[in-house]
């Protein structure tokens, strides 16, 4: 079995919660296109890419647009998320999360981060943990969404090591799927009825260890 030499962390839910604003942005551009979007599905888009997204919920109500007409709704849906988390603080990381980054940084594990948010940079800058990860795989490094393990694979590509001697942190089933179909062990964080395929599953990573993570 191949030692642990890396910790993969998705953005969204497991070092901060942008999913409200999500929600806010969709939710206008759903109103503005005469129906209504709710926070229940809202969640069913955690983890899958802005386009894919617009797909899912023109699908739900039955709206048919032309490519070029997604990705303008798409644009304007990301400008009004942009604008949200620009205004965002460090006090926005969820508990624990510095922590175990700092702590997996002291143990010598490389980090990185593989979300399928184009913005993940902005995001880091704004809460100041950019420099907490070796490598930062994005939207924009990618083109399949998860459960697709192409994030995972460019992260572990980038930190020059197996996916087996990968962990990945996810809050997403699409997440933890895209881990497994990449061979790396992955932690869930969330309930562990919905995360049953991860190893472990943990509320937080203010629960994790190294010790756990090593025992994975």
């Amino acid at each position: 079995m191949s030692k642990l030499k890396a910790c993969i962390f998705d953005l969204d839910g497991v070092i901060v919660d942008t999913a409200v604003y999500h929600y806010k942005a969709w939710k206008r551009l759903a109103n503005q296109l005469g129906f209504d979007f709710t926070e229940e599905q809202n969640e069913e888009l955690k983890g899958i890419s802005r386009i894919d997204s617009l797909k899912i919920i023109l699908n739900w109500d039955d709206v048919s647009k032309t490519d070029e007409e997604m990705q303008e709704l798409a644009t304007l849906k990301n400008t009004w998320y942009v604008d949200m988390i620009t205004k965002m603080t460090p006090k926005e990381i969820l508990p624990g999360a510095k922590e175990f980054l700092a702590l997996v940084k002291a143990n010598n594990y490389l980090t990185a981060l593989g979300s399928a948010s184009k913005n993940s940079e902005t995001i880091l800058k704004q809460i100041g943990l950019t420099h907490m990860f070796d490598a930062l795989v994005d939207g924009n490094k990618v083109t399949k969404s998860k459960p697709n393990p192409e994030v995972f694979l460019v992260g572990a590509q980038e930190l020059n090591v197996k996916p087996e001697e990968c962990v990945v942190f996810e809050d997403a089933i699409a997440g933890v799927q895209a881990a497994k179909a990449g061979k790396m062990k992955a932690v869930g964080i969330g309930k562990a009825d919905v995360l049953s395929e991860a190893d472990l599953v943990i509320e937080g990573l203010f629960e994790m260890t190294i010790e756990k993570m090593e025992n994975l």
